[in-house]
């Protein structure tokens, strides 16, 4: 399986105005950050089975652009991806919704996102990874399971990706 973790694009600070967290949006530069991100990753030739996200605006408006950008309908959010998710929860939806599918995008918050890559890659929490709003990195994974079981193919960042456009 070929597992790609994209952070949400760059949303509006936190304050008053937002007082849920899960409420906060986009600002409208990451909404344009996330549709050239998603041209980029079009151009890679990159393709997903299925996009799930965090139900939590700013990642979900990122899952939207991306799969506007990809001409696909198959996006589903998951709780389990939300800040306060909980990775071994999340392994087990895959495993059991979705480990017949060969390429899964998930879309969701730091430190979320590099604490599930960690533990796939190392089987515990400690490797410090840094990924951007609207980065993007592959896992490449033989067995998925909550523990070491993943190799990363590569982690770029949105500049990178945005210069993969036409």
């Amino acid at each position: 399986m070929n597992l790609y973790c994209l952070r949400h694009a760059k949303a509006e600070a936190r304050s008053p105005k937002f007082a849920q967290e899960s409420k906060r949006p986009l600002t409208a530069d990451g909404e344009e950050i996330a549709k050239r991100v998603a041209q980029g990753m079009v151009e890679m030739d990159l393709s997903f089975d299925l996009i799930i996200t965090s139900p939590f605006i700013r990642a979900l408006k990122t899952a939207e652009i991306t799969a506007h950008v990809f001409k696909t309908d198959k996006l589903w959010t998951s709780p389990n991806l939300a800040v306060d998710g909980n990775p071994r929860k999340l392994i087990d939806e895959l495993n059991e919704n979705y480990g017949a599918l060969n390429s899964i995008l998930l879309v969701g918050h730091e430190p979320f996102l590099s604490t599930l890559m960690s533990v796939l890659l190392s089987g515990d929490q400690g490797v410090q990874i840094d990924l951007k709003k609207s980065g993007l990195a592959k896992l490449e994974i033989e067995d998925l399971r909550f523990g070491k079981c993943a190799c990363l193919e590569w982690l770029l960042t949105p500049r990178q990706l945005q210069r993969y456009r036409k």
